[in-house]
Protein backbone atom coordinates (compact mmCIF):
# COMPACT_ATOMS: atom_id res chain seq x y z
CA UNK A 1 0.00 0.00 0.00
CA UNK A 2 1.27 3.58 -0.71
CA UNK A 3 1.87 5.86 1.64
CA UNK A 4 0.31 9.47 1.67
CA UNK A 5 3.50 11.46 1.02
CA UNK A 6 2.38 13.57 4.71
CA UNK A 7 1.77 10.53 6.43
CA UNK A 8 5.18 9.80 4.57
CA UNK A 9 7.05 13.11 5.98
CA UNK A 10 5.00 12.19 9.24
CA UNK A 11 7.09 9.02 9.55
CA UNK A 12 10.60 9.76 8.15
CA UNK A 13 10.48 12.51 11.30
CA UNK A 14 9.49 10.26 13.64
CA UNK A 15 12.32 7.53 12.56
CA UNK A 16 14.86 10.15 13.04
CA UNK A 17 16.54 8.77 16.09
CA UNK A 18 15.52 5.21 14.61
CA UNK A 19 17.62 5.56 11.29
CA UNK A 20 20.67 6.68 13.10
CA UNK A 21 21.32 2.79 14.06
CA UNK A 22 19.24 1.34 11.48
CA UNK A 23 21.71 3.06 9.34
CA UNK A 24 24.82 0.89 10.98
CA UNK A 25 23.28 -2.08 10.55
CA UNK A 26 22.16 -2.23 14.93
CA UNK A 27 19.08 -3.41 16.31
CA UNK A 28 17.32 -1.30 18.22
CA UNK A 29 14.06 -1.16 20.47
CA UNK A 30 11.98 1.44 21.63
CA UNK A 31 10.45 1.20 25.58
CA UNK A 32 7.34 2.92 27.31
CA UNK A 33 4.63 2.90 29.89
CA UNK A 34 1.29 3.17 30.28
CA UNK A 35 -0.14 3.90 33.94
CA UNK A 36 1.94 5.97 36.11
CA UNK A 37 -0.96 8.05 37.08
CA UNK A 38 -4.27 5.81 37.75
CA UNK A 39 -5.19 5.04 41.16
CA UNK A 40 -6.20 1.44 40.44
CA UNK A 41 -3.92 -1.55 38.77
CA UNK A 42 -1.09 -1.93 37.63
CA UNK A 43 2.03 0.08 35.75
CA UNK A 44 2.40 -1.64 32.22
CA UNK A 45 5.87 -1.37 30.15
CA UNK A 46 6.49 -3.00 26.75
CA UNK A 47 9.58 -3.19 24.92
CA UNK A 48 9.45 -3.61 20.83
CA UNK A 49 11.56 -3.95 18.13
CA UNK A 50 10.45 -3.55 14.35
CA UNK A 51 12.06 -3.97 10.83
CA UNK A 52 13.44 -0.87 8.94
CA UNK A 53 10.65 -1.54 6.09
CA UNK A 54 7.98 -1.64 5.63
CA UNK A 55 7.07 1.29 8.18
CA UNK A 56 3.57 0.81 9.51
CA UNK A 57 1.15 3.84 8.85
CA UNK A 58 -0.79 5.38 11.62
CA UNK A 59 1.83 4.53 14.89
CA UNK A 60 1.86 7.34 17.25
CA UNK A 61 1.40 8.11 20.33
CA UNK A 62 -0.95 5.86 21.71
CA UNK A 63 -2.97 8.65 23.68
CA UNK A 64 -3.30 10.70 20.38
CA UNK A 65 -5.26 7.85 18.88
CA UNK A 66 -8.82 6.44 19.27
CA UNK A 67 -9.27 2.54 20.89
CA UNK A 68 -10.26 1.31 17.47
CA UNK A 69 -7.44 3.00 16.30
CA UNK A 70 -5.22 1.12 18.95
CA UNK A 71 -6.32 -1.70 18.24
CA UNK A 72 -5.52 -2.20 14.38
CA UNK A 73 -2.22 -1.04 15.04
CA UNK A 74 -1.44 -3.77 17.96
CA UNK A 75 -2.38 -6.03 15.14
CA UNK A 76 -0.01 -4.99 12.81
CA UNK A 77 2.90 -4.47 15.12
CA UNK A 78 1.83 -8.13 16.54
CA UNK A 79 2.07 -9.41 12.59
CA UNK A 80 5.56 -7.42 11.78
CA UNK A 81 7.50 -8.59 14.80
CA UNK A 82 7.78 -11.60 17.60
CA UNK A 83 10.25 -9.17 19.82
CA UNK A 84 7.82 -7.88 22.37
CA UNK A 85 8.63 -8.36 25.74
CA UNK A 86 5.48 -6.87 28.02
CA UNK A 87 5.51 -6.53 31.69
CA UNK A 88 2.81 -5.62 35.05
CA UNK A 89 4.08 -4.37 38.26
CA UNK A 90 1.29 -4.45 40.24
CA UNK A 91 -0.79 -1.71 42.30
CA UNK A 92 0.95 -3.95 45.24
CA UNK A 93 4.61 -3.22 44.02
CA UNK A 94 3.74 0.19 43.37
CA UNK A 95 2.64 0.89 47.18
CA UNK A 96 6.14 -0.57 48.28
CA UNK A 97 8.35 0.60 45.74
CA UNK A 98 6.92 3.93 44.29
CA UNK A 99 5.46 4.33 41.04
CA UNK A 100 8.94 5.39 39.63
CA UNK A 101 10.58 2.59 41.00
CA UNK A 102 8.18 0.75 39.87
CA UNK A 103 7.73 1.60 36.76
CA UNK A 104 11.69 1.39 36.58
CA UNK A 105 11.06 -2.72 37.39
CA UNK A 106 8.05 -3.05 34.73
CA UNK A 107 11.00 -1.36 32.51
CA UNK A 108 13.83 -4.29 33.57
CA UNK A 109 11.06 -6.67 32.93
CA UNK A 110 9.67 -5.58 29.63
CA UNK A 111 13.21 -5.10 28.45
CA UNK A 112 14.55 -8.75 29.52
CA UNK A 113 11.60 -10.64 28.05
CA UNK A 114 12.53 -9.52 24.79
CA UNK A 115 15.87 -9.29 25.06
CA UNK A 116 15.07 -13.23 25.59
CA UNK A 117 14.30 -13.80 22.14
CA UNK A 118 16.96 -10.82 20.71
CA UNK A 119 19.30 -8.92 22.34
CA UNK A 120 18.95 -5.43 20.87
CA UNK A 121 22.28 -2.96 20.33
CA UNK A 122 20.70 0.08 22.11
CA UNK A 123 17.33 1.21 23.49
CA UNK A 124 14.67 4.22 23.12
CA UNK A 125 13.10 5.27 26.18
CA UNK A 126 10.35 7.58 26.95
CA UNK A 127 11.75 10.20 28.96
CA UNK A 128 13.38 8.32 31.99
CA UNK A 129 16.57 7.14 32.52
CA UNK A 130 18.77 4.61 34.66
CA UNK A 131 17.02 1.84 33.94
CA UNK A 132 18.62 -1.53 34.95
CA UNK A 133 19.46 -2.97 31.58
CA UNK A 134 22.55 -4.04 29.67
CA UNK A 135 22.71 -1.97 26.27
CA UNK A 136 22.85 1.52 26.20
CA UNK A 137 19.85 3.82 26.81
CA UNK A 138 18.47 6.51 24.84
CA UNK A 139 16.18 8.72 26.90
CA UNK A 140 14.05 10.85 24.91
CA UNK A 141 11.75 13.53 26.19
CA UNK A 142 7.99 12.94 24.70
CA UNK A 143 9.29 9.90 23.30
CA UNK A 144 6.23 8.14 22.80
CA UNK A 145 4.95 11.54 19.85
CA UNK A 146 8.73 11.36 18.83
CA UNK A 147 9.92 8.21 18.04
CA UNK A 148 9.00 5.72 15.99
CA UNK A 149 9.67 2.66 18.07
CA UNK A 150 8.52 4.05 21.07
CA UNK A 151 5.09 4.95 19.79
CA UNK A 152 4.88 1.32 19.01
CA UNK A 153 5.57 0.17 22.58
CA UNK A 154 2.99 2.95 23.75
CA UNK A 155 0.48 1.38 21.83
CA UNK A 156 1.41 -2.52 22.73
CA UNK A 157 1.42 -1.56 26.73
CA UNK A 158 -1.91 0.99 26.46
CA UNK A 159 -3.87 -1.64 24.58
CA UNK A 160 -2.43 -4.66 26.97
CA UNK A 161 -3.31 -2.76 30.57
CA UNK A 162 -6.55 -1.70 28.85
CA UNK A 163 -7.49 -4.90 28.22
CA UNK A 164 -6.59 -6.64 31.98
CA UNK A 165 -8.38 -3.21 33.44
CA UNK A 166 -11.77 -4.03 31.22
CA UNK A 167 -11.04 -7.97 33.40
CA UNK A 168 -11.03 -5.96 36.34
CA UNK A 169 -14.33 -4.31 35.48
CA UNK A 170 -15.87 -7.13 35.74
CA UNK A 171 -15.11 -7.65 39.15
CA UNK A 172 -15.70 -4.56 40.46
CA UNK A 173 -18.05 -2.85 38.12
CA UNK A 174 -18.93 -0.31 40.51
CA UNK A 175 -15.80 1.85 39.57
CA UNK A 176 -16.80 1.64 36.20
CA UNK A 177 -12.92 0.27 35.37
CA UNK A 178 -13.89 -0.08 31.82
CA UNK A 179 -14.44 3.84 31.10
CA UNK A 180 -12.06 5.19 33.52
CA UNK A 181 -9.31 2.41 33.30
CA UNK A 182 -8.77 2.97 37.15
CA UNK A 183 -7.87 7.06 36.77
CA UNK A 184 -8.89 9.18 39.18
CA UNK A 185 -12.43 10.87 37.18
CA UNK A 186 -15.13 12.64 39.58
CA UNK A 187 -17.23 9.07 38.75
CA UNK A 188 -14.17 7.15 40.41
CA UNK A 189 -13.18 9.26 42.99
CA UNK A 190 -17.44 9.48 43.96
CA UNK A 191 -17.58 5.40 43.83
CA UNK A 192 -14.00 5.25 46.20
CA UNK A 193 -16.05 7.41 48.81
CA UNK A 194 -19.28 5.31 48.40
CA UNK A 195 -17.52 2.14 48.26
CA UNK A 196 -13.84 1.95 49.40
CA UNK A 197 -10.79 1.21 48.20
CA UNK A 198 -11.16 -2.64 46.17
CA UNK A 199 -7.73 -4.97 45.85
CA UNK A 200 -6.56 -3.50 43.20
CA UNK A 201 -5.95 0.40 44.13
CA UNK A 202 -2.90 1.84 44.67
CA UNK A 203 -3.59 2.64 48.53
CA UNK A 204 -0.23 5.23 48.42
CA UNK A 205 -2.51 7.16 46.03
CA UNK A 206 -5.59 7.48 47.78
CA UNK A 207 -4.45 9.25 51.47
CA UNK A 208 -5.31 12.17 50.53
CA UNK A 209 -8.73 11.05 48.71
CA UNK A 210 -10.18 9.08 51.40
CA UNK A 211 -9.44 11.63 54.53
Amino acid sequence: MRIKPDEAKRLYDMTENERSFWDEGLSVCGMDEVGRGPLAGPVVTACVTLPKQPLICGINDSKKLSEKKRSELYSRIKEQTDIIGIAFVSEKEIDELNILNATKKAFALSYNRMAEIKRPDAALVDALEGLDIDVPQHPIIHGDALSYLIAAASIIAKVERDAYMAKMHELYPEYNFLKNKGYGTAEHIAALKKYGPCPIHRMSFLTKILR
